[in-house]
């Protein structure tokens, strides 16, 4: 099947018997027909039709057009340059607010694939499992959301389960035999849990405990899976709430009620240093991070058009302070863009040949946008003011006080209509629930901003350590 039609994955996504409850509810029938999942599944849907667009195939799809972009494992720089035109597409047509867009788990499976012998250290049939694993997506072009937080019931560091170990909370190994193991426990936070065709399990690195340490791929709805969802943010109106009625994923929590996973699903297992070393030496962590600065490069152009829309419709770009605020915007963007082609220009190959953007500048890009996004927000906020609060409704030009509000309300370029658009994608871009959620996610990508800034701090020791050195060879020739 190599790469399916958006039809297609709506078809076969439609077929899925996943275990899902939200808002007290236990969600019958197909997921693909839910007011809460269905906006975004079309959406996704709209991502692979591109893929087979002949206006986007060059970009899209892999090099052997066997496959889209996301499973091509990139071997020269030239691979890294096409998946960073590839994803910045793709965030394109989803204002760079999908964060599970398909690329960014498929790129884990792609990347573990690639450093297979990694995972066959612990033993040849574990990077058998991984490369099985990623053959069958990308034969099926499968879909994934991954998982590998722990419930925060207690800080303590090395009890997961409390005061008992009878009822685990965090995901944990409770059996194993010749086919397989079974696991109980529950898992954070899963952004469109039950939805996707697998799910991807990667080992807890809060817990030495090896009963917490493994990685494995499942179907969404094997037995004993469930996914107990956030309440939709999503909306009816598509006018109203632009983005929330159209891209809202979900968040889900994941819980395992003694689910058996067979042996060839399982890639890691009970291997401490092999885990601490996953993120490294594959190279997946610069890739993880390689593809969220590229889709939120181009989250920083939608909201620079935003801004700048706003500027214009409301005419207030003679205002020094408001073209100070957009300045903002640009040099966020600049940064962000630097950051990535930092990246791609240092590049090199791992050990196994595997072209890896280079970590330091994607870890200073993260630690950056965590700090910056809210600033972008904030900027957006203050440009649109009180205009956000008394935006009208799509019902509003539908009832008799349509010629009101064209008269009261309007820009001095624009209808009342088209500035009332304007507005409300603002709106929800900054002060919506779905705003909000946004907020939070890029506050917290790849973990609290406080420990990101630390692990940058430390991760740069050697990098430091030689500017110091420059500073203390200075110093002496003061004597």
């Amino acid at each position: 099947m190599a790469m399916v039609t958006g039809a297609e994955y709506l078809k076969r996504i439609a077929q899925l018997e996943s275990t899902i409850w939200i808002d007290g509810e236990f969600v019958k029938g197909k997921s693909t027909e839910h007011p809460a999942f269905k906006a975004v599944l079309e959406a996704k849907a709209s991502l692979y039709d591109m893929v087979l667009d002949d206006d986007y195939a060059d970009i899209l799809q892999a090099s052997d057009k066997n496959a889209n972009f996301s499973f091509e494992i990139p071997r020269t720089k030239a691979d890294l340059t096409k998946r960073r035109k590839a994803t910045q597409l793709w965030a394109q047509s989803t204002l760079g607010v999908l964060g599970r867009s398909p690329e960014y788990v498929n790129t884990m499976i792609a990347i573990m694939a690639g450093a297979k012998d990694f995972f066959a250290e612990d033993g040849k049939e574990y990077g058998e499992s991984i490369q099985s694993i990623y053959e069958r997506a990308v034969k099926n072009d499968y879909t994934f959301t991954h998982t590998f937080v722990n419930p925060s019931i207690s800080r303590k560091p090395f009890y997961p389960d409390g005061e008992s170990v009878e009822q685990p909370v965090a995901a944990k190994i409770i059996e194993e035999n010749e086919k397989g193991v079974v696991i109980d426990g529950a898992r954070l936070l899963a952004t469109q849990g039950g939805i996707t065709d697998e799910l991807l399990v990667l080992p807890s690195a809060a817990f030495v405990d090896s009963d917490y340490l493994f990685g494995c791929t499942v179907p969404s709805d094997t037995e004993g899976l469930l996914f107990l969802s956030r309440p939709s943010f999503g909306k009816e109106t598509q006018f109203d709430y632009p983005l929330s009625a159209t891209l809202e994923e979900g968040d889900a929590v994941v819980v395992f009620d003694h689910v058996f996973v067979p042996w060839e699903r399982v890639f890691m297992y009970r291997n401490e240093w092999l885990m601490s070393q996953l993120f490294a030496r594959t190279g997946i962590e610069a890739f993880l991070l390689y593809q969220a600065a590229n889709r939120q490069i181009v989250k920083t152009e939608w909201l620079l058009g935003v801004a700048q829309a706003l500027v214009d419709t409301l005419n207030i770009g003679q205002h020094t302070h408001v073209q100070g605020k957009v300045s903002e915007v640009i040099v966020a963007l600049e940064a962000m863009r630097g950051f990535v082609y930092s990246a791609e220009t240092q590049a090199q190959a791992n050990e196994y040949e595997i072209m890896v953007p280079k970590l330091e500048p994607l870890k200073a890009s993260a630690c950056y946008f965590q700090m910056t996004y809210a600033r972008l927000i904030e900027i957006i906020q203050l440009l649109g003011a009180s205009h956000f609060i008394s935006a009208p409704s799509k019902k509003d030009f539908a009832s008799p006080i349509a010629g009101r509000l064209e008269r009261f309300m309007r820009g001095e370029y624009t209808s009342a209509k088209e500035k009332t658009k304007l507005l409300r994608l603002a709106r929800d871009l900054s002060i919506s629930e779905f705003g909000s959620r946004q907020m939070l996610y890029e506050r917290y990508f790849f973990g609290d901003p406080v420990r990101v800034a630390s692990g940058l701090y430390h991760f740069a020791d050697c990098q430091k350590q030689k500017y110091v050195e420059w500073v203390q060879t200075f110093l002496k020739k003061m004597d």
